[in-house]
């Protein structure tokens, strides 16, 4: 939706962008709510019945615009919130996903502020889930550690504060890098993030990996605990039928000198157009986690299916279904966000998206 800076929300204008001279605006958004049946939810193994919201994707207001600078040179900005649908509340920061501004041209797209990661970017279109809200692992695994903490999951690099992001694309190839400053005066290296990525697409193929790494605040002795990861995937279109392939090898060596924590994430899918608007989707994915004492590991792997259903270009009605089981009588969830409570859970949820 195009608007005139007048027609935006007072929100905008007391950001300051009131003063921009150039009309192309855009406001858009995903509202996305449902409601889920859920198994083992809490302590006691409770099921729950909720309503819940981004369960297919993060319901979220952004704003963006680009002013023509001439010499095929625009400037850009994008400010972009989460919204908890449920209870109207933010999901996070006002502006928590997308807070930046940049330039555009032949030489590329760098940004400055707030904003995803090139991992986080160039690993999006291999999600046969999408990045859903409920029952994708892509962006963090999910065998809670015997702690009862969210502290043990794998997971990329994703939101990423005090970023330069710089992309480029030509003749099918795609070239991203990320450095986020830790802005800790002591050290560069202290809290910074790091991300370089890569992609190709030809015809019905397309391929990409990344790298990323995390530091954390050096201790004392000048350690710092540092997490890696590297993505591996792949995508293949025949008619209806979309394949999907991924991998990640994540490894967190701790400041502590404690053994590394290690683990591998695979995922595959497949989407199928039943007819136009009517699609099916299934996805599996598992999580090996390594380096730990015999039986101290869950190791789960989540079956998912997705039936989504068009109303309109911008209205979709969907169902979808998933399962988790883990090993050793260690916990397991569904979510990317959640603890476990069981050694299996099963949910299924039925919902409406619309996008603006």
């Amino acid at each position: 939706m195009k608007t005139t800076l007048f027609a935006l929300p007072a929100l905008l204008i007391t950001t300051g962008l009131a003063h921009a001279a150039d009309p192309n605006v855009t406001v858009y958004g995903v509202m996305d709510a449902g409601v889920e049946y859920l198994t083992k939810a809490n302590v006691a193994k409770d099921h729950l019945f909720r309503v819940a919201s981004g369960a297919m994707n993060t319901s979220r207001l952004g704003f963006r615009g680009a002013e023509d600078l001439g010499g095929g040179m625009k400037a850009i900005f994008q400010l972009e919130g989460g919204i908890k649908l449920n209870t109207g509340q933010s999901d996070g920061d006002l502006f928590g996903r997308q807070a930046n501004v940049g330039l555009e041209g032949s030489f590329g797209r760098l940004v400055v502020g707030r904003s995803y990661s090139t991992t986080y970017d160039f690993m999006l279109p291999f999600d046969p889930m999408g990045y859903s809200g409920n029952y994708s692992w892509v962006i963090s695994g999910n065998a809670t550690p015997p702690s009862g903490t969210t502290a043990r999951k794998d997971g990329m690099l994703g939101g990423t504060s005090n970023l330069l992001k710089y992309q480029i694309e030509s003749s099918g190839l795609k070239f991203g890098a990320t450095y986020g400053l830790g802005n800790v005066a002591a050290s560069s290296k202290d809290s910074a993030r790091y991300a370089l990525g890569a992609a190709y697409t030809k015809g019905p193929v397309a391929v990409a990996g990344t790298w990323d790494q995390t530091n954390g605040t050096s201790n004392a002795a000048g350690a710092y605990d540092k997490a890696v990861s590297h993505h591996l995937t792949g995508s293949y279109q025949t008619g209806p039928v979309k394949l999907f392939l991924g991998y990640r090898h994540y490894k967190k060596s701790l400041a502590s000198q404690a053994p590394a924590l290690k683990s591998a994430t695979y995922w595959s899918g497949v989407s199928y157009q039943l007819a136009p608007g009517s699609t099916l989707v299934g996805a599996v994915y598992s999580q090996n986690v390594k380096n730990v004492a015999a039986g101290a590991d869950a190791d789960p792997r989540m079956f998912v299916l997705r039936y989504k259903y068009a109303l309109s270009k911008r209205t979709d009605l969907y169902a979808t279904t998933a399962r988790v089981s883990g090993k050793n009588n260690k916990p397991v969830s569904l979510s990317r966000d959640d603890i476990g409570f069981g050694t299996s859970q099963a949910g299924l949820t039925l919902g409406l998206q619309h996008r603006f």
